[in-house]
């Protein structure tokens, strides 16, 4: 996964949405630990939508912080919107592509570096500009810690959907696999060797998601000891409040019963010597009517 929590973000952040929802809010030490506020408006925040139980939308990242030996702030090349609605009962995930073209101060850049030029705030103002829809929170993961945030979980079961070998760990397409730490990672992170590309990525992605939440789901108690909390909140950071916390998980569980996903896909151009995923015009009308469907 060396984009950064590359798919796995996924795994830990849905911890920060969902999944953890039954652990953290437990605990008010733990909250304080991994909040840290973003530009948007309070009306618009999670904190007041989840009190009265209405749909939101919460901005999925993964930073390459700490993977591969690296230090610095890096990038955010995992990047999903979670919906997540209680009068439905479903959750939404859509991936976004990393390598979207969007305009920073002037430059084109890769959607992915909106992070790297600014904070979760810069990452969250241009993907609002994508989607045309309004995001209520986000949550960070970091990379760095992930391998021992998967293994206080107990691994999850996945049917790998490709044949491959990655970082000294070989898949074969179709075979079920207990996964944890380091071995989740070579699972969720590779795309050279996939035909599909990054969107292949993606898909085990939200393979892997599927499988974190509908463990928590089926059993809630897997992540209520305090090994998880402490590495979660070591790891994430977070707009989300104590209360949003408690509120997705009293309000909000029996959403994560139904989980779809979508990707957003492109075409590929050079642009300014790189190589980038061009969206167009309907495919962000069919992306945006998607999301608004799912919040409705």
């Amino acid at each position: 996964m060396k984009r950064f929590l590359i798919g796995l973000f996924s795994i830990l952040i849905v911890g920060v949405v969902g999944i953890a929802s039954y652990a953290v809010w437990t605990t008010h030490g733990a909250i304080e630990k991994i909040h840290k506020d973003s530009s948007i408006k309070t009306s618009d925040k999670a904190d007041t939508l989840t009190k009265s139980g209405k749909p939101i939308a919460i901005l999925l990242l993964g930073t390459d912080t700490g993977a591969l030996d690296r230090s610095y702030k890096g990038r955010t090349d995992s990047m999903m919107i979670a919906v997540i609605n209680p009068k439905t009962k479903k959750t939404f995930l859509l991936s976004l592509e990393r390598d979207t073209p969007i305009t920073i101060d002037g430059q084109t850049v890769k959607l992915n570096a909106a992070y790297a030029y600014g904070s979760a705030s810069s990452s969250i103002k241009q993907v609002e500009k994508l989607v045309n829809i309004k995001l209520n929170g986000y949550a960070l993961i970091n990379m760095g810690g992930l391998e021992s945030i998967v293994d206080s979980l107990g691994g999850v079961t996945v049917t790998s959907n490709l044949t491959f070998t990655e970082f000294g760990h070989s898949f074969v397409k179709g075979t079920v696999y207990n996964m944890k730490g380091n071995q989740l990672l070579s699972y969720v992170r590779e795309r050279h060797l996939d035909p599909r590309g990054d969107y292949g990525r993606q898909l085990r992605q939200q393979q892997v998601l599927r499988a974190v939440i509908s463990k928590a789901v089926s059993n809630p108690t897997t992540i209520f000891n305090q090994k998880f909390i402490k590495r979660l909140s070591s790891n994430i950071l977070t707009d989300l409040s104590w209360s949003s916390f408690k509120n997705l998980a009293l309000k909000y569980r029996a959403a994560f019963g139904t989980v779809k996903s979508d990707q957003m896909v492109g075409t590929g151009e050079t642009i300014n010597g790189q190589s980038m995923q061009v969206m167009s015009q309907a495919e962000k009308t069919r992306v945006h009517n998607e999301l608004e469907r799912y919040l409705k």
